[in-house]
């Protein structure tokens, strides 16, 4: 494989440790690089590119690191449209019958503010510079204004912007190049716990908070992912290969 570049980079409040192989580097991103510069030459204006894969795939930090590669590329996420936890705790849904406060399944589709999401987009196509937020783990909320929307090439990520449902579909007509990342379910689900509790939970609400919520999330990204430009693949070691 080569050697390994580490990348450590603190991601929604918490610090995350990567490590991307050379040949990866030099086969995967930096030709995607040069193609998504192409793309924004040929077309004379900014241009936003979508990434989606389900949690844990580690699309927050490679996109971070893609950024560093791309000094032009600027990295938002969908996470900051989360709908806050205040809202989330009162609001109720159906889940087999039985009526659960939102809370407990954020992170599902229904938890995030989709109108939101759709006119920010709306607006950094249109090439307007404005605040995007960001998801904190350790307040539980988003943070408002804490990415400027700037920069030739806009780099979006999230686990539902590919999304083959009502509404979330529409969302990769706004792109103008898609990126998806496909993993095993056995080779997030411990990842999945990792985050979670280095967000403050215990190791067994941990446990349960996964297999009852983020998996089945990890499921649906998986199920009814729309096809992308380029298809990556997450190894069980956190590199990554063309699908």
């Amino acid at each position: 494989m080569g050697m390994m570049i580490r990348y450590d980079i603190k991601i929604n409040g918490i610090m995350v440790h990567a490590a991307y192989s050379e040949e990866s580097i030099e086969t995967i991103f930096a030709p995607l690089i040069r193609t998504l510069r192409e793309l924004h030459e040929a077309r004379g204006r900014r241009i936003l590119v979508m990434m989606a894969a389900p949690p844990a795939a580690g699309k927050s930090t490679l996109c971070q690191f893609l950024a560093t590669l791309c000094p032009e590329m600027t990295v938002l996420g969908m996470d900051g449209f989360h709908r806050r936890q205040e809202v989330l705790m009162r609001e109720r849904t159906e889940r087999n019958g039985e009526s659960i406060p939102l809370v407990s399944i954020k992170g599902a589709p229904e938890t995030f503010d989709l109108p939101g999401l759709t006119q920010a987009i709306q607006r950094a196509v249109g090439g307007e510079e404005f605040g995007w937020p960001i998801y904190d783990r350790l307040l539980h909320n988003p943070v408002e204004n804490a990415v400027m929307v700037k920069g030739d090439i806009l780099l979006l990520e999230g686990n539902y912007l590919l999304l083959d449902e009502p509404g979330w579909r529409e969302l990769h007509t706004y792109a103008d190049y898609t990126i998806s990342i496909r993993a095993k379910e056995e080779d997030i689900s411990e990842r999945l716990i990792e985050r979670k509790h280095a967000s403050g939970a215990s190791a067994l609400a941990a446990r349960e908070f996964v297999y009852f919520s983020d998996l089945p999330n990890a499921r649906l990204c998986l199920d009814k992912m729309l096809p992308a430009d380029l298809e990556l693949v997450m190894n069980r070691d956190g590199t990554y290969d063309r699908a």
